[in-house]
């Protein structure tokens, strides 16, 4: 692999960090560009070594984020355990099945989150809380378990999932929905990671330097979030859904 391919990708590492830190949906930028310039390797191979880039900079994001937001660690702790293991688990099916028939679901899902986050101009702006802590650590327990499934077994938008959860099933605002979904998207990765790591796919050579980007674009971004506040981020996080929508749908109806 030439300097110049590097280059790169340290590029879309940094600008996939930045974004992942404000709305989640770094791997949208990160994966295509990973498989488009390293075509030469497996798909899992690429995957996988793309996991450490995009812990490291959620888990840089997550430092600014606990600055300025207080959190359950309790709760934090158990999804996280949940999460590891079920993206462990995501990954682990994706080395034997076809994740393709799951994306025209979740296509038609996105489409609702997006005229929905469109057309209610309060969708995350404040914290709302009217669950009981038993019924939110049911719930919690339970996104955990779906996303972080998702994030193994497809991957790309799983930061973005995991905040659309935490405001419309838990009342969250952008700002602490932000913050907890890059705690458990830390143990998404780290459950695919272990995985990789395991199985001896990680082009380390490749991933080390990336790591570094994505964590300087992982601190701008969540220092940009945190000054801006959540009317700037429900805007970044529509713009997010819609690439994300035009991912899937390029995966579906165009992609061979």
């Amino acid at each position: 692999m030439d300097i110049n391919t590097l280059i790169l990708l340290c590029i879309f590492a940094f600008l996939a960090g930045f974004v992942d830190a404000i709305v989640g949906g770094g791997g949208l930028i990160q994966l295509p560009a990973g498989i488009m310039l390293l075509p030469q390797f497996p798909v899992a191979t690429v995957m996988g070594s793309l996991k450490i880039p995009a812990f490291t900079g959620t888990a840089f994001a997550a430092k600014q984020y606990l600055k300025k937001v207080t959190v359950n660690w309790r709760q934090v702790g158990l999804m996280c355990i949940i999460a590891f293991s079920a993206a462990f688990a995501g990954s682990q099916l994706l080395s034997v099945v076809s994740n393709q028939y799951m994306k025209p679901v979740i296509f038609i899902v996105l489409i609702v989150v997006a005229v929905y986050t469109y057309s209610k101009k309060n969708f995350g702006q404040t914290v709302h809380k009217e669950l009981s802590n038993k019924t939110q650590l049911k719930y919690a327990v339970g996104i955990s378990l779906v996303i972080g499934f998702y994030d193994g077994f497809i991957g790309p938008g799983a930061g973005s999932f995991f905040i659309m959860a935490f405001i419309g099933i838990l009342g969250f605002d952008f700002l602490k929905a932000g913050t907890y979904a890059k705690l458990i998207n830390l143990s998404t990765n780290l459950g695919s990671i272990s995985l990789f790591m395991l199985k001896g796919t990680i082009l380390w050579s490749v991933a080390i330097p990336m790591a570094v980007c994505n964590a300087i674009g992982g601190i701008l971004g969540a220092k940009l979030a945190i000054y801006k506040g959540n009317q700037f981020i429900r805007i970044f996080f529509l713009l997010v859904v819609m690439a994300t929508l035009l991912r899937f749908g390029y995966d579906i109806f165009l992609k061979d």
